[in-house]
């Protein structure tokens, strides 16, 4: 069975996933989806840090909790879709590539509240914890890859120029239509960087075999 990695580009409250395979050594989209990760699409719970600032401590916590809890269980829905919908294609998805905003460690919640900057980056690492947490539900593999380091990652590991690069991710989006913007361009190569090895393997495995 062919294996597959899916991407993951996120932003407060929703995610672009794109799952890739190989075909005969060249990328191919399996699926791709703009997924929410919070059922009431309003800023309160697209931004729930923002939202606790304005609540008394304990009840900021547990608002936060909620919206955490709430998006664990829809990223998990989301990727089991595509792991189910991949099956039907004789298709493993076994991959998760993570793309990072600035990796940051976070203080406790009463200094993250203290920091406007602070509550910016929480907002979007609680999204992508979310996403990490329900991929390792799944039996995903992840990696994570800061996203300024991206396209020359990408340049080093399949051994082209990021533009170039950039083009083919723009070609392979053509068929599925809009959107395809940055989000499904990045996690895409996301996606690719993190099948490379497996390819690689692959190959090496066919070639060595009697």
């Amino acid at each position: 069975m062919k294996e597959a990695a899916i991407g993951f580009r996120v932003h407060s409250g929703w995610a672009a996933m794109v799952a890739v395979t190989i075909e005969k050594g060249s990328p191919s989209i399996v699926a791709k989806h703009r997924s929410h990760l919070v059922q009431a699409f309003t800023y309160a719970f697209r931004q729930p840090y923002h939202t606790a600032e304005k609540m008394p401590l304990g009840e900021g916590r547990e608002f936060i909790l909620r919206v955490q809890n709430e998006a664990r269980s829809m990223a998990y829905h989301a990727i089991r879709s595509v792991q189910s919908d991949s099956k039907q294609q004789g298709i493993r998805l076994a991959r998760g590539s993570m793309l990072l905003a600035s990796g940051r460690t976070l203080p406790d919640l009463e200094r993250i509240l203290s920091s406007h900057a602070m509550i910016h980056t929480a907002d979007g690492e609680l999204f992508r914890e979310a996403i990490m947490h329900a991929c390792r539900r799944c039996g995903l593999k992840t990696e994570s890859t800061k996203e300024k380091e991206l396209l020359e990652l990408s340049s080093a590991a399949l051994h082209s120029q990021p533009a170039v690069l950039l083009r083919r991710v723009t070609e392979l989006g053509k068929p599925f239509g809009a959107p395809w913007s940055q989000d499904e361009k990045f996690a895409t190569l996301a996606a690719w960087v993190a099948l490379r090895g497996v390819s690689e393997r692959m190959q090496n495995a066919s070639v060595a075999a009697p």
